[in-house]
């Protein structure tokens, strides 16, 4: 059984490089495509497995596919990581994709996605997958899925001890009592804002914020904002994890989800929440100096390596 189980979506992602996005009726020239992996809960099982060190079968994956090319792309990326897929083929179905712009100038990213088999994940999928869960010593899902199979799966981990990380993407509206299944929380300040109404522009607000998600009953809420860093909340009190520097940021497609996946492996390792948030920082960093999502995910030699030059307490 997997130590890390990903309750999550797959998505081809079609990636489009240009100076700015086109208007409304517009067209415009671009300077690169790619078609590669994607997907928040697939990216986070590969940060995971690559931060875990490629260990074979360390990560599992639970998702639905369709019945076609990208499902191949799918179950190729995970046999490349080690990790193990969970993962169903809907006949006739499409597996989910998405549209990425990627400005530039500055590696900022706008999305577009369509989960589509994955959007058909019930709470009956979730259940078939319970012995998986239930072995695991952390789960992590999203809300790219339906958020009731989400909110199944952590209730399934809660019931049998596994450490629960949530990251609240996209952003959307919870069942009353789902943040209270959570161990972690890990929104960007754009999603920290929407689940709690309070703006985060400040540090002061992205502290609010955090103890908000607390007071409606995460354990910890992880506040991820960019170079800034990471705001770490453990119920009592705040401190900010400072941004790491691992080279010019070429793109920050993906960064969330190397966060999360570097996140998930320190705490399968039992290690501390500002520990774990450090190591989580430094992932996230190195994720950001290349291009892409899958591609930019750093090894541990990579992490370790960075976290050793900034003066880690724990260099391994």
């Amino acid at each position: 059984m997997a130590d890390i189980v990903v309750l999550g979506v797959f998505n081809a992602d079609t990636t489009y490089r240009a100076p700015r996005q086109p208007a409304m009726g517009e067209t415009i020239l671009g300077e690169s495509f790619a078609l590669r992996p994607g997907g928040k809960g697939s990216n986070q099982a590969v940060a995971a497995a690559r931060a875990a060190g490629r260990s074979e079968g360390r990560v599992a994956m639970l998702t639905k596919l369709g019945d076609d090319a990208f499902a191949d792309l799918a179950l190729a990326t995970w046999a490349d990581e080690g990790i193990a897929p969970h993962a169903p083929r809907v006949p006739g179905g499409q597996t989910g994709a998405a549209y990425v712009f990627v400005e530039a100038g500055t590696g900022d990213n706008a999305i577009i996605v369509c989960p589509g088999a994955a959007a058909t994940i019930t709470t009956g999928d979730v259940d078939g997958w319970a012995d998986v869960i239930g072995a695991a010593r952390v789960l992590v899902t999203q809300l790219e899925q339906p958020v009731d199979a989400a909110h199944r799966a952590l209730r399934i981990a809660r019931a049998a001890g596994v450490t629960t990380i949530l990251n609240p993407a996209p952003a959307a509206a919870l069942p009353l009592g789902m943040l209270a299944l959570c161990d972690v929380v890990t929104p960007n300040a754009t999603e920290a804002g929407a689940l709690t109404g309070r703006a985060v522009e400040t540090p002061e607000g992205a502290e609010e914020a955090a103890a908000a998600l607390c007071a409606a009953g995460a354990g910890a809420a992880i506040l991820t904002l960019g170079a800034t860093g990471a705001l770490v909340h453990d119920g009592d009190t705040a401190e900010l994890v400072p941004g790491m520097s691992a080279g010019p940021v070429v793109e920050t497609t993906g960064a969330g989800d190397a966060f999360t996946g570097g996140l998930a492996v320190a705490l399968a390792e039992g290690r501390p929440l500002r520990e774990a948030a450090r190591f989580a920082t430094a992932t996230a960093a190195l994720s950001v100096t290349k291009a892409g999502t899958v591609p930019a995910m750093p090894a541990r030699p990579e992490i370790d390596a960075l976290l050793c030059g900034a003066g880690a307490r724990r260099c391994q």
